[in-house]
């Protein structure tokens, strides 16, 4: 068996991986980063930037049935699959391709095949030892399915549902979630029928009320269906299709059923509970700087608990890289990290829901603002509808920022900022916002949380 060694050897380059080994490299510590498929994880190449191009997809199908509402006369033919398929994997295939090159340029040593911990300073993989004197898991997440549902056939989750080569007439989504959603609009705008099972009371559970409620509205006002409150009970599947049962009789057919609850934590049969490393169902447990309970050894990403966003995992790998180099980096809590859905309408929201803000600070104690979008003059332009939900403590700070409605992810920077740098709404309310965009639903919303609305009663 060869040995390699190096101050930091990273177990996983997707998202948290390989931003851990860029931040490390930057800062003068030799990396070696271990991947048993392609540097970029899920996001790049079967999660965030797939799915978001087809959105983009979706998005631009629809603005072509819709276009002579503005002017303009063009005919929607239908989808493309192949042609949609090349654009998407165009843009994977460029990402990648840079960020290799990044790799490369910085110095880090990539090792291929699957890794495996044998030691708090050792990954074996194959016959070759990887030892470092710090070690950083990061091993992702997988789709995760229900007990006793499995996946095969006409029974899919997303990843399968990307490689699709062709528009399915009517496709279940069970789950109502973030990648639910995502892809119910997708189909819809690709003129798929879709229904959503959902046992919560509500779309998207972990987004304010409000929100949740609003992209009901819209959904049920672009043809999506969805049963909510009632739990999924089994699946047949034959030639013609999958047959579900849910827990109250209610039967529903379709050519896909698509199983979205979630993602869970690709830590089993890896070694770490050997080694010692706590494990909690499947996740990794840490303190508050992202180590375990042995000295030295490290988790970030999906494999932690909490959120499971690529920006989180992005954010914890330069984390830990600062933390080893003593550099003390901040501890930013996942209640402060944005969170945005694709959908159409999206949404993106920071910091506490309303409820979850009446719970931490009482009811008495918070305000809180909708500025509708169609007082918004950039949102009627481009035919939007949606709201920004603005929280503060009363005479305190700005708490939660909760948006629905087209391209509002691109707003979510300034709510963010608001939230983590614990901004008043008087602070920002004389700020100015540029004329006419939809930051401006922003500015309206902190200028009536600071006492003087401008465009509301």
């Amino acid at each position: 068996m060869s040995e390699q060694n190096f101050d930091l050897v990273v177990l996983g380059g997707g998202s948290g991986g390989y931003a851990a080994a860029l931040r490390a490299s930057q800062l003068g510590l030799t990396v070696g980063m271990i991947e048993k498929d392609k540097v970029g994880g899920t996001c790049l190449h079967r999660g965030c930037i797939p799915t978001k191009a087809l959105l983009h997809s979706a998005e631009v199908a629809d603005a072509s049935r819709e276009s002579e509402k503005y002017g303009v006369k063009s005919t929607f033919e239908g989808i493309d699959i192949e042609g949609v398929t090349k654009y998407r994997e165009g843009i994977v295939a460029k990402k990648y391709k840079g960020l290799q090159g990044l790799v490369k340029a910085r110095g880090i040593t990539t090792i291929e095949g699957e890794g495996r911990l044998v030691s708090p300073t050792s990954v074996q993989v194959g016959d070759d030892l990887i030892t470092g004197k710090n070690v950083i898991l990061a091993t992702g997440s997988y789709s995760r399915s229900l007990p006793g549902l499995e996946i095969g056939g006409r029974v899919i989750t997303s990843e399968q549902a990307l490689q699709l080569d062709f528009v399915p007439k009517k496709v279940a989504v069970l789950g109502g979630g973030v990648i639910g959603v995502e892809f119910a609009s997708v189909w819809k705008s690709f003129g798929t029928e879709v229904t959503i099972i959902e046992a919560l009371p509500h779309l998207v559970p972990n987004e304010d009320e409000s929100i949740s409620k609003a992209l009901e509205r819209a959904f049920r006002k672009r043809g999506i269906e969805y049963s909510l409150g009632v739990r999924f009970q089994g699946v047949t599947q034959d030639d013609s299709g999958v047959h579900i049962t849910l827990e109250d009789g209610k039967t529903i057919d379709a050519e896909l059923l698509l199983v979205a609850v979630g993602r869970g934590p690709s830590t089993a049969g890896l070694g770490f509970e050997e080694v010692g490393v706590t494990i909690d169902r499947g996740f990794v447990i840490t303190n508050d700087r992202l180590e375990t309970n042995i000295p030295g050894l490290y988790a970030v990403g999906d494999i932690v608990p909490g959120l499971q966003l690529a920006h989180r995992g992005f954010q914890q790998g330069i984390f830990v890289a600062e933390e080893i180099a003593g550099l003390k980096p901040v501890i930013i809590e996942d209640v402060n990290i944005p969170k945005v859905t694709y959908s159409d309408p999206e949404i993106a929201s920071v910091g506490l829901s309303e409820a979850k803000a009446a719970e931490q600070y009482g009811a008495d104690n918070i305000t809180s603002y909708d500025f509708n979008l169609a007082g918004n003059g950039k949102s009627e332009i481009i035919g939007t509808s949606g709201n920004v939900k603005v929280i503060r403590v009363n005479d305190g700070p700005v708490i939660g920022v909760h948006m629905i409605g087209a391209r509002v992810g691109e707003l979510i920077a300034e709510g963010q900022l608001a939230v983590n740098w614990e901004a008043y709404p008087e602070d920002i309310a004389p700020l100015i916002h540029a004329h006419p965009t939809q930051n401006e639903a922003l500015g309206e919303a902190f200028l009536a949380l600071a006492g003087k609305p401008l465009h509301a009663l």
